[in-house]
């Protein structure tokens, strides 16, 4: 999934159409531009919910409280460099018109969040988990006016979109809280699989039926088009597209059935990548083992060399170009850019790009013992 990440993150920056159209819009888009950003939907789902997990695997080894304090500051501190060292690789400006509240934002507080669940007995928390992630949708009707005393902290808990801080400075909403915090809670939940009573065989029977249950779930939700999504499927001009209907399920805010589409398929591969040992994954290993590391690097990375090209293709210099959010995504303005096939060339050799430098960070940490060290 991180190497998948990537590929959606080169497209923001680098294809023609990126700033002009949804690559999800069925009366704009062709099938490999859809199935290009749909592939990339199991990548934040995947992410919040192994944190969960990982979350359940520390707990065996530290303490409730020290493990608590730990969720707590390092959660903190994703939100730190969200707010801060991710904004301005989003944008590369220090105008501070829009600031996103993105995947790490949500993350960082609903580890905040788990730094008091995990007091909870296992039980409790897993009711909370599928109550946040199949509930939270009942509440799409609940609509408040900006003007609201509790506009704000629903927008943070439930909606997708911005919120005004100040005049000219904006918070862009893309991950509300409440129902990924629910996937992280299940993920926690599942952690008990990667405990002592359970054998590896056990454990990969429970994931190939959980899995096949969710898949099942999404599929008999989905047809009905009742509850889980805001954006309902319908017969299209032909088959293809009608099954890219029929999964073009809600991400902004995350909805129930987006969440099912992606984490049985997930649970599946967990039960089937564990009996596979082979030099062939070991570098998508190496990017796993250094997550925040990847996550932080390749943004950089990748908004820089579209600014070079950019001003490589239109004579521009960096001091011409208008990064403010309302003209352009981080100085790319709409319209400039790069077919498919070029995204994937440009994907690729960010993957090659990020294989040694990650290497070389997994190795310091497997070396060093610095407790900060935990924390990157």
């Amino acid at each position: 999934v991180m190497v998948i990440m990537a590929l959606d993150h080169v497209r923001d920056y680098f294809h023609v159409n990126a700033l002009i159209f949804d690559p999800l819009a069925l009366d704009k888009t062709h099938p490999a531009l859809f199935f290009t950003r749909w592939i990339t939907h199991f990548c934040a789902p995947t992410f919040v919910f192994l944190t969960g997990t990982s979350i359940a695997i520390r707990s065996q080894r530290k303490s409730t409280k020290e493990l608590s304090l730990y969720l707590l500051t390092r959660g903190l501190w994703l939100f730190f460099l969200e707010m801060v060292v991710m904004r301005f690789g989003y944008s590369f400006n220090f105008y501070y018109d829009v600031t996103s509240f993105s995947i790490i934002s949500v993350i960082g507080l609903s580890m905040v969040f788990m730094s008091a669940v995990i007091y909870l007995p296992g039980r409790w928390a897993l009711v909370m988990g599928v109550v946040l992630t199949f509930g939270h949708n009942a509440l799409d009707g609940i609509q408040l006016e900006p003007t609201h005393f509790l506009f704000a902290p629903w927008m943070l808990l439930m909606r997708f979109g911005f919120l005004n801080i100040s005049p000219g400075h904006s918070l862009l909403i893309s991950y509300p809280i409440l129902p990924w915090l629910g996937i992280m809670v299940l993920g926690y939940s599942l952690g008990v699989v990667y405990s002592e009573p359970f054998d590896s065989s056990r454990r990969q029977r429970l994931l190939w039926l959980l899995g096949l249950a969710v898949i099942l779930l999404f599929i008999v939700l989905r047809l009905l088009n009742v509850y889980g999504d805001a954006a309902p499927w319908s017969v299209q001009k032909n088959a293809l597209f009608t099954i890219m209907s029929f999964v073009n399920c809600s991400k902004y805010p995350v909805s129930l059935l987006f969440t099912l589409m992606t984490l049985g398929p997930m649970l599946l591969l967990l039960a089937l990548l564990e009996k596979i040992k082979n030099n062939v994954l070991q570098p998508f290993r190496v990017f796993g083992r250094v997550p925040l590391f990847y996550f932080i690097i390749h943004f950089y990375v990748i908004h820089a060399a579209a600014l070079v090209l950019l001003t490589i293709h239109t004579g521009k210099s960096f001091s011409d170009i208008d990064y403010h959010f309302a003209k352009s995504f981080g100085g790319i303005t709409p319209g400039e850019g790069y077919s498919l096939p070029w995204i994937y060339v440009a994907w690729i050799i960010l993957v090659g790009l990020m294989y040694p430098l990650c290497r070389w960070y997994d190795r310091y940490k497997s070396s060093h013992r610095q407790v900060w060290l935990s924390y990157l």
